[in-house]
């Protein structure tokens, strides 16, 4: 293995530095750095040689040029084999550089900050750090590149162990410096195509807008490969995206099998649902759709009343909590085999019940998502659109009929909106105060949906309220709603028929509220 005799650090993220120069000096290798970085590890008691020794010429334009330099980046291409570069690095003086230790400055969080300047964001395009990663990692043979702290332990590890650092080792960290040099000139692109104009007097400003992005790049890194995807013939794997925080893609696998496709797909369903719940909830969900979906006063008191909703289907389905789910609810859990979990959190009891259930996959969700965008494939592009984040509007709703909604019913309309949000067009959802009833989903009918919905339902229809996630195209589904026993009806109304189909709902004495919202779900 090649020695390494000197390292140059320079970063701006400085998590778990000193431990790691202090590591990297017992092998009585040189550290070179530079500004407040040498600052740092002098304070810490570190020997520290200057940029500028080095390369014979001082740090200009305000640290603007400090790296940039043939004694920097001569010592970083040199390829040691070779004896040409070897006689013209000695006839100009250039040491070799054999570790950069180096991460840049944070250019996607300064720009993230709505009161950000044009001038904050040029500032934060670092050109030095970029370009030592490149050079190192171009030589990955003869030069070891670390541009993440997570990878100090590691490196610092296997140089304990062998003095050195293998040639798979140098080619990963390689691989990871071009990504992340990649990603890094992506984010700046993106911001100043669709976050910079250019006004009359030909002034730059920062504007934010809120149209979809012009340029939209997509950095995703392998997570883990899946077993198959939604059919064994096919294969998958789980890709997280630069830059999109926390959601289902983050949450920790606490015990149980394997996640599949299938499993993430639903526990993401699971999720998004159970988290528009405010009061304690459980959902269980099935092919993406809710079969149950409760609050209760208790955690084991919604799952209870979520399973009521359909204990057939609820068979297998995936469940969602919107609290930690107690030793209580996992003894109730257990009693019916599930093929996953997603909550918060989980009680010590609950995760000792858990443990029983071998196969089970127990999930716990650490932080919601920070994507702000759904992406989804068609053959030859991307459709991209907002996240349906769309809620009840109080002040936009419309009583159209003669009669009012109850307070009761207003109660089991709100909820049954909320769910019939994460329920596949053509979507009917019969509910009551805090409980799904009924689901009539993705069928190619409105009116069949609502025959549907009723046909499943276990628990009593008479007095539910219905939620459509689109108006009602004719009034024969009012109709099928009405001799099922529902009493009062949610959707967003904008038919060329609403009189119609206003008409109906007083004629069976209904109560009708329009949100002047839809929430198809493909």
């Amino acid at each position: 293995m090649k020695k390494i005799a000197r390292a140059l650090i320079s970063v701006s993220d400085k998590t778990g530095l000193i431990d790691f120069a202090r590591r990297l000096s017992s092998h009585s290798i040189e550290i070179i750095s530079t500004g407040g970085t040498a600052a740092s590890l002098r304070d810490a008691g570190l020997a520290v040689r200057d940029i500028s020794d080095l390369t014979g010429f001082p740090e200009i334009l305000g640290g603007r040029v400090k790296t940039l330099h043939p004694k920097v980046h001569g010592g970083l291409l040199a390829i040691r084999d070779n004896a040409d570069h070897r006689r013209q690095a000695e006839e100009n003086h250039i040491e070799y550089i054999d570790m950069v230790v180096v991460n840049l400055y944070p250019f996607r969080q300064t720009v993230a900050r709505e009161s950000v300047t044009v001038e904050e964001a040029i500032e934060n395009i670092d050109i030095g750090g970029p370009s030592m990663i490149r050079s190192a990692a171009k030589n990955f043979e003869d030069v070891v590149v670390v541009v993440d702290p997570a990878d100090y332990s590691a490196v610092a590890d296997e140089m304990d162990k062998s003095g050195s650092v293998s040639q798979r080792s140098r080619f990963i960290l390689a691989r990871k410096a071009f990504e992340m040099t990649s990603s890094y000139d992506a984010a700046i692109a993106d911001f100043l195509v669709d976050s910079i104009i250019i006004d009359e007097d030909e002034s730059l400003l920062v504007e934010r807008t809120s149209v979809l992005p012009k340029r939209l790049t997509l950095f995703a890194a392998k997570e883990m490969g899946l077993r198959y995807g939604e059919n064994p013939h096919q294969r998958a794997a789980l890709y997280r995206v630069a830059g999109w925080e926390g959601g289902t893609a983050s949450a920790e696998k606490l015990q149980g099998k394997e996640l599949s496709f299938n499993n993430l797909i639903d526990t993401d369903a699971a999720w998004s649902l159970v988290s528009e719940l405010s009061d304690t909830a459980s959902v269980i969900i099935k092919h993406t759709n809710p079969c149950g979906a409760a609050v209760g006063a208790n955690v084991r008191e919604a799952f209870e009343r979520a399973k009521a909703t359909d204990p057939v289907s609820a068979f297998g389905g995936i469940i969602g909590f919107n609290r930690t789910v107690t030793g209580d609810a996992a003894r109730a859990i257990a009693e019916t085999f599930f093929e996953a979990i997603i909550a918060p959190d989980y009680e010590r009891e609950a995760l000792e019940v858990f443990a029983s259930k071998k196969n089970l996959r127990v999930m716990r969700m650490l932080k919601a998502a920070t994507s702000v965008f759904d992406v989804r494939t068609i053959s030859g592009g991307l459709l991209v659109q907002d996240r349906d984040r769309g809620a009840i509007d109080e002040s936009n709703l419309k009583v159209v009929t003669a009669r009012k909604p109850t307070d009761e019913e207003m109660r089991a309309l709100r909820f049954a909106w909320i769910v019939a949000k994460h329920v596949k067009s053509n979507a009917i959802v019969y509910a009551r105060d805090g409980q799904l009833v009924g689901v009539g989903a993705g069928q190619m009918s409105r009116v069949d949906s609502v025959k549907i919905g009723a046909m499943k339902a276990v628990l009593p229809l008479e007095g539910c309220a219905l939620a459509s996630d689109a108006f009602f195209p004719f009034r024969d589904g009012i109709d099928e709603a009405a001799r099922a026993g529902i009493t009062a009806v949610i959707q967003p109304g904008g038919s060329v028929r609403d009189e119609e189909v206003i008409a109906a709902a007083n004629e069976h004495n209904l109560a009708m509220v329009l949100t002047g919202m839809r929430h198809f779900k493909h």
